[in-house]
């Protein structure tokens, strides 16, 4: 059987002279100094809050309380938003996600239930003014 060598470095272990980059990285060794491993080894962990975005609505909770506010649904949303920026104060994320999307839910109500009875009244007015129209 015949066995031979392989290498993987090239240069290493053959007559091949050593590359300008080889040469580099022994001068740098050598100047910046190997690690040192006899002394401990002092590390500082730094704990970063990640902070997690939890939108209140209190400006649309606002809004649908003073201007469409059926079955004070505005202001119940107002007060669960007011409820869900408290707890984003203290810290306390899951509940003021649950609060907020309590309030998205009631604000969407406010909303469409708000379009609604603005869009029947308007139509409302209008049948009514064309029939007085039509009666004249």
């Amino acid at each position: 059987m015949n066995r031979t060598s392989h290498h993987f470095f090239p240069g290493a272990h053959t007559s091949v002279p050593p590359t300008y980059e080889m040469l580099k990285e022994e001068h740098e060794v050598a100047v910046l100094g190997a690690p040192q491993g006899s002394g401990p080894v002092m590390s500082t962990v730094v704990n970063i809050r990640s902070e997690t975005v939890v939108p209140d609505h209190i400006v649309w909770s606002l809004f649908n309380t003073l201007f469409f506010n059926p079955c004070c649904l505005g202001f119940v949303a107002f007060a669960y938003s007011v409820k869900s920026r408290d707890r984003k104060m203290v810290g306390d994320v899951i509940g003021a996600q649950s609060y907020a999307s309590t309030a998205k839910c009631l604000n969407i109500w406010a909303l469409v239930l708000g379009l609604l009875v603005i869009s029947a009244v308007t139509i409302a007015v209008i049948v009514i003014y064309a029939t007085a129209l039509a009666q004249i």
